[in-house]
């Protein structure tokens, strides 16, 4: 029996069409670009999050072998993800999906073990990254002659032919001025009489003619004494003075003289060439003013030109006299109360209230008598101790 069966025809899957951006992006590509859009480099993270560059190298590759400890996968993960303004969760998800890579418990041998041999081919770009020379992370190292450039060495010779040069030029300036040469003279010398070196050799000098000899006057000695000796004068020859010193005559006047004659003469001859009118004193004595202490206080006396006569603490009893000058001086004091001032042996002041300072005070006798009256003995008994003590030493 023959049964006809029906089969229907497998349908047709759908293919769903792919397009040039229909792939699927890994984590580390994310994150390249994250980390380019920031502008930053291996380098720049490493110094930022403080996390070794290699580290967040084998984040981005997805390489969890390159780790010393696995424990701390997870926390550079999210760290890095964090740092890049990724889902840390979703970041590190994806790093153990793309490695297969497992979260170990803290306690177990696989969390803290110790990092295994790696060979070539563990590395996903099949060598290890780290120990090329052409990681873009680690700059490359400078061979020998890099920094060397062809100019500046053609620099130095020319530097030291110049050198070599201007030495060569001295020291040829050097010989040049210490030689000494002989130049020809244009006429050669002529030879006036030759003589001959042995003639009167054995025999010595001949004897002169007598005649020669009678005509001849020896010099007496004391010629020749005279010739060869210095000429000395023999009387001094003497120079007139300028009229004043040259006329003075030393018995007349001076301390050449007696003298009680000398000093009496010149007092006679002064009083009587002094016939203008007598001298007379009109004024005064410059009254006195001094400065009395009767309790301690700190005193500062400038003279009119700016500079500092007296600058001190002043005790009780100690006074400071005034000198005579032509501007007065000026007074500062830090305590008035304790200062008085005595005009010709009468007190006067004080020079302020107590606790108080006076500055660019005037000490002359007229302006002290204006400003200030008498100082009353019985008003301050400080004072009045002062006044007694210095009564006591005066009658002494």
């Amino acid at each position: 029996m023959i049964v006809k069966s029906f089969r229907r025809a497998k349908a047709a899957e759908d293919v769903e069409t792919k397009g040039f951006d229909a792939f699927e992006l890994r984590l580390g590509d994310l994150m390249r670009g994250e980390r380019a859009t920031m502008g930053k480099s291996l380098l720049d993270v490493q110094r930022e999050l403080k996390i070794k560059a290699a580290y967040i190298a084998a984040i981005e590759n997805s390489d969890p072998s390159a780790f010393d400890t696995p424990g701390f996968i997870a926390g550079y993960v999210r760290s890095y993800a964090r740092y890049l303004h990724m889902d840390p969760d979703w970041a590190f998800e994806k790093f153990c999906k793309e490695s297969g890579f497992a979260t170990a418990h803290g306690m177990s041998a696989a969390a803290s073990a110790a990092k295994p041999a790696r060979n070539a081919s563990q590395s996903p770009l099949g060598k290890d990254i780290f120990a090329s020379s052409a990681t873009p992370f680690i700059p490359a190292r400078d061979a020998m002659f890099s920094r060397i450039e062809p100019a500046a060495i053609g620099s130095v010779f020319v530097l030291v032919a110049l050198i070599g040069g201007l030495g060569y030029g001295g020291w040829s300036v050097l010989q040049e001025v210490q030689k000494v040469q002989f130049a020809p003279v244009e006429q050669t010398p002529t030879v006036i009489s030759d003589l001959d070196p042995l003639a009167g050799g054995g025999t010595g000098i001949s004897a002169p003619a007598e005649d020669t000899l009678a005509n001849l006057t020896a010099p007496s000695p004391e010629a020749l004494d005279r010739l060869y000796r210095p000429q000395a004068l023999e009387v001094p020859v003497l120079v007139a003075r300028d009229a004043p010193i040259s006329t003075l005559v030393p018995g007349s006047f001076g301390a050449v003289e007696s003298p009680t004659d000398g000093i009496d003469a010149a007092l006679a001859q002064a009083v009587a060439e002094n016939t203008g009118p007598a001298v007379q004193v009109n004024e005064g004595p410059i009254a006195e003013v001094a400065l009395v202490a009767v309790r301690p206080a700190w005193v500062r006396v400038r003279s009119a030109d700016g500079s500092v006569i007296y600058e001190g603490i002043m005790d009780k009893g100690d006074t400071f006299e005034l000198p005579a000058t032509e501007d007065p001086a000026t007074l500062r004091v830090g305590e008035s109360g304790a200062i008085y001032f005595a005009v010709n042996g009468t007190h006067y002041g004080p020079a302020g209230p107590n606790g108080t300072v006076t500055s660019n005070l005037a000490l002359d006798s007229s302006s002290l008598k204006e400003a200030y009256a008498v100082a009353d003995l019985n008003s301050d008994n400080d004072l009045a101790a002062v006044v007694n003590v210095a009564e006591v030493s005066v009658s002494e």
